[in-house]
């Protein structure tokens, strides 16, 4: 039997085990996923040894970024964007090589273009994270112009405390790509000057978990537009099956 997985920590927030597992049954696929909670990345080799069925992952929170030097092989948009999210993992022989790519970007460019309106031409993300990467690529394919807003002080972003209503106006797209507002931890959200918001902003929040965050309900509280990142999560997976399971990875690039 084939195995899928997932590389993160904590994982208890995760949708994609059921995702995939209830796939594998309605199609009749001969495979499994399994959740491999790690505490640090230098721990993926022994997965990667230990279950030799493996056949590929996804990665989330917090080795996005870290899983690249354990690659052979990066994608040339993976590489662009600077974070993966799912690895297609080869036997040759004796010899194991892993193949990155990253089916974010697509899950974010195919969910939130049909919201984008003719005044949405700049983005506030919210994070510095991995996703927060594939997001800016995501939202410069669409044409937009963007900035990252982080706790700390660091290079190319602002800091939440500097946000005004007028940076809230012009930058009327808001993305948070934190785990702040997940559960369940619901009762917490980004600050932003949520008084500044009206019907120009979209507020998009990957957490699908509750259905509705803090963030979205304060921003559908002044007429904004509000999404939350289930249907990215599976058109994300949808993807990563493609990745998974494609014979050519230039078809997947």
């Amino acid at each position: 039997m084939d195995k899928y997985g997932l590389i993160g920590y904590p994982l208890g927030h995760s949708f994609s085990k059921d995702y995939f597992n209830e796939k594998f049954h309605n199609e009749h696929i001969d495979a499994r996923y399994i959740n491999f909670e790690i505490p640090n990345i230098e721990d993926l080799p022994e997965i990667i040894d230990s279950n030799p069925e493996l056949k590929g992952f996804n990665v989330t929170i917090p080795y996005k970024e870290q899983v690249i030097s354990y690659l052979d092989y990066i994608s040339p948009e993976a590489r662009s964007i600077g974070a993966i999210n799912v690895v297609k993992v080869e036997h040759k022989g004796s010899d194991v090589i892993l193949k990155g790519f990253n089916s974010d970007v697509i899950g974010f460019t195919k969910s939130i273009e049909p919201l984008l309106e003719t005044f949405h031409k700049k983005a506030l993300i919210l994070g510095t994270g991995g996703a927060s990467k594939a997001i800016n690529y995501g939202l410069k394919s669409l044409g937009l112009e963007n900035i990252f807003v982080s706790r700390y002080q660091r290079p190319g972003t602002i800091q939440y405390d500097q946000l005004t209503p007028d940076i809230i106006h012009e930058y009327n797209v808001i993305v948070n790509c934190t785990p702040v507002g997940m559960y369940p931890h619901v009762d917490a959200c980004p600050q932003i000057p949520y008084e500044a918001l009206d019907t120009h902003n979209l507020l998009y929040d990957l957490i699908y978990n509750p259905d509705t965050t803090l963030f979205m309900k304060k921003g559908k509280e002044r007429g904004a537009n509000v999404k939350n990142g289930l249907e990215m999560l599976l058109l994300q997976a949808f993807a990563s099956w493609k990745f998974w399971t494609s014979k050519n990875d230039a078809d997947n690039g």
